[in-house]
């Protein structure tokens, strides 16, 4: 009996195994720990409860503080539906938001609030002062979509913008007015992972290039398998992700930052790929082919955590 007992328990050993091994591979965004979070939501919403005398700001003449503070406690909230506007190039800045929003949101509303009140703050290895066109422009942004009633958003994109700086900002380095929509705004890999880097206490590992796709033999399963690990962000060709017919185009250049949230096997063989961008969650199903296609770069940022 106790030898059949035995046999029974290693079938049922061995069937476990092959599941787990056959199963398909899955991911989802999450962060590898509880322990790797600074702050949490509740901490935050206290925070800018707290305040009950912010002044208008001198520095930002058009963000009334209310809706700054309104802003802050709806970016807490909800996450997920930070938004950075309609044909506005401030993408890579937005998909990078979620991790103080998630990682640190009581440190995201400090930074904001003396952003507010000294024109200037630190966040990370950096100390950001934009400069008084930014400055003036923030609140003023218009024909965004839900970002013209979020001043708050504006004061964090522009500053971002006009803080850091790649090859593709050379020729329009000083803001003016519209340049939310131009090369002044634009991020190349490079410098999104630089940000990633110099804002954010956490490692960043970074496979591709601007113009040449990053050589990955099985790309859904490595980018399940790094969604284990950390936040998984993806430069894309956003031109062909929308296209209404998926086939190949003269031009082949990534346009856009989002971040992964979900990536799964279905039983045919396609790939459902689901993502954060334009302040909600997207899911499409592509082709493995596809998918390697318009994929150019991939950043997994993963937090260090204090012992």
């Amino acid at each position: 009996m106790m030898i059949a007992t035995s046999k029974i328990k290693t079938v049922k050993i061995i069937l476990f195994i092959a599941f787990l091994v056959f199963q398909p591979f899955t991911g989802r965004a999450v962060l590898p720990a509880d322990t790797a979070r600074k702050s949490t939501p509740e901490q935050a919403l206290r925070y800018l409860n707290s305040i009950k005398d912010l002044q208008q700001s001198k520095w930002w003449p058009n963000v009334p503080p209310a809706l700054l503070l309104h802003n802050l406690k709806t970016f807490t909230i909800e996450p997920f539906a930070f938004y950075e506007g309609k044909t506005t190039n401030f993408c890579a800045y937005s998909a990078l938001t979620y991790i103080p929003l998630t990682y640190d949101p009581l440190g995201f509303a400090r930074f904001m609030v003396e952003l507010y009140r000294n024109g200037q703050a630190n966040i990370g290895k950096n100390q950001l002062k934009p400069s008084k066109p930014v400055r003036m422009e923030a609140g003023l942004l218009r024909y965004k979509g839900s970002l013209d009633i979020n001043p708050a958003g504006q004061m964090w994109f522009l500053t971002l913008a006009d803080h850091f700086k790649g090859y593709l900002n050379v020729f329009n380095r000083r803001f003016q007015k519209g340049d939310e929509n131009t090369f002044w705004a634009s991020t190349n890999f490079a410098k999104f992972n630089r940000m990633l880097r110099r804002l954010f206490n956490g490692n960043v590992k970074a496979r591709g290039a601007d113009l040449f796709r990053p050589s990955i033999k099985d790309l859904p399963g490595y980018l399940a398998a790094h969604m284990q690990k950390g936040l998984v962000f993806l430069y894309l060709n956003n031109k062909k992700l929308y296209r209404k017919s998926h086939k190949q185009s003269m031009i082949s250049t990534p346009t856009h930052y989002v971040l992964l949230t979900n990536i799964r096997k279905r039983t045919d063989g396609n790939i459902e790929f689901e993502y954060w961008d334009y302040g909600a969650r997207t899911v499409q199903q592509l082709s493995p082919e596809f998918l390697k296609n318009i994929i150019y770069g991939v950043s997994v940022w993963t937090p260090r955590i204090s012992k």
